[in-house]
């Protein structure tokens, strides 16, 4: 199997969703489902499937959250340098608008674009890969040809 690249805090956020799933939520979800248990008839009982619903939910998420942790390889970006790499807090200028972004590029279980946390996998994280600071970058997005100039790279 593929390991899976992401930072520590990544790693560390998907241990603490996995351990507040088993240890919280599996056991309140168990006790819903004795409560709707006790009210009789499951064929109408609406709370029951709902809870059941949910229990398989959290389920899957566990086994899911298991799996990733398993292939795992967290990365320090600190030990990093030189070129955009996985890791890497890039600072780019859209050569259009002359907005200014800033990102990190993570692994694909830790991104969050709000957070400004790039999937590695993404174009703009694509065509960063390797670029250096003062390299302008093309990228095709959903939205069109963006283009932007790498103003800083930084490892953290």
């Amino acid at each position: 199997m593929d390991k899976i690249p992401m930072t520590r805090a990544g790693a560390l956020a998907l241990e603490t969703e996995l351990k507040l799933l088993k240890t919280v939520e599996r056991p309140a979800i168990i006790k819903a489902i004795a409560e709707a248990r006790e009210h009789g008839d499951l064929s109408e009982n609406a709370e029951y499937h709902s809870a059941k619903e949910k229990q398989s939910f959290i389920e899957g998420r566990v086994k899911e959250l298991e799996g990733v942790i398993s292939r795992a390889e967290v990365i320090d970006p600190a030990k990093l340098s030189g070129s955009i790499k996985f890791g890497a807090t890039v600072t780019l200028v859209d050569e259009d608008t002359d907005a200014e972004k800033t990102y990190q590029i993570v692994g694909e279980y830790e991104a969050n674009i709000e957070k400004g946390l790039l999937n590695i996998k993404s174009p703009i994280a694509r065509a960063l890969i390797g670029k250096e600071e003062g390299d302008s970058v093309e990228v095709r997005t959903p939205g069109g040809e963006k283009s932007y100039e790498v103003l800083k790279i930084s490892y953290s």
